[in-house]
């Protein structure tokens, strides 16, 4: 890992709440009068069933969609009263899907992360360069630097899209199920980084993610929807419960202890034979 992946000439921290906001697609609402506080220099993750709001809350917050009553307040601002650049030099924003343009090589879309950082009389700089090549090795995609993105499997093309997000180093990183196309060594790699930089470098992170395990190990802080709703949130330990899991997901299951990171970990009940297993005291 690259010792000297950290944001530069920025604001240290970012400050990310929604404030009743009423948010869906044109007449489809789908959050009513939502209010949440993301954690300063946490690592929130969000998770929930399919269609739950996940992902429109985190469009709602990155201003990919505007809140059709209440609003979305960035650093004790409303998020739409920033200049479009302002926002994305405090907020990285990885979505669900992502299109390259047709014949772009890994090196120059990672490097299209920098735009916000351009203005009309500055040119390409040391720092920026230095910013790439630290994101292309953070996500270990360095040997794919002169390769066309077209060309790449789904799990490569996502840790470019991921490398792009870093090396545009905000404050602030959302990330919209970051750890689709990647096989599990990848996964794990990925939440480690994103991990590492919430704990070593300070950022603020915020993912939506399906694996309420991975989601159990590496986050600091949970927010679970239901039907456009939060219905509960807070530190894992706090709030995973097989109740919840039930309530949230449908899923019959027990908690046990994660013998590693000593977090909860989800076993499902399914149709299988019941070993004798303790679940986590509440």
């Amino acid at each position: 890992m690259n010792e000297h992946f950290a944001p530069t000439a920025i604001a240290s921290t970012a400050s990310l709440s929604a404030e009743r906001a009423t948010i869906g697609y044109d007449d489809r609402i789908i959050s009513h009068e939502l209010s949440v506080k993301i954690p300063d220099n946490g690592f929130t993750v969000i998770v929930g069933a399919n269609a739950c709001g996940k992902s429109t809350l985190l469009r709602a917050l990155s201003r990919l969609i505007r809140p059709s009553q209440g609003q979305v307040m960035l650093d004790g601002k409303a998020i739409s009263q920033y200049p479009a650049k302002e926002v994305a030099r405090r907020l990285g924003l990885l979505p669900q899907t992502s299109i390259a343009p047709e014949g772009i090589t890994v090196a120059d879309l990672v490097a299209r992360g920098r735009y916000p950082h351009q203005k009309f009389i500055r040119q390409w700089s040391e720092g920026d360069e230095a910013a790439v090549l630290d994101a292309m090795e953070a996500t270990k995609i360095t040997p794919l630097s002169h390769r066309l993105v077209d060309e790449l499997s789904g799990g490569q093309r996502q840790r470019v899209w991921v490398a792009m997000v870093l090396a545009q180093q905000t404050p602030m990183l959302l990330l919209d199920e970051p750890t689709t196309y990647l096989d599990i060594a990848h996964q794990i790699e990925l939440l480690e980084l994103l991990s590492m930089l919430n704990k070593r470098e300070g950022h603020t992170v915020v993912a939506v993610l399906h694996d309420l395990n991975h989601a159990c190990r590496y986050a600091t802080h949970i927010i679970a929807m239901r039907e456009g709703d939060i219905v509960a949130e807070g530190a894992p330990q706090e709030i995973v419960t097989a109740e919840l899991v039930e309530h949230v997901f449908g899923l019959p299951c027990i908690i046990i202890e994660d013998p590693l990171a000593r977090t909860p970990m989800v076993i499902p009940r399914g149709s299988i034979p019941q070993a004798q297993v303790s679940p986590v005291p509440a």
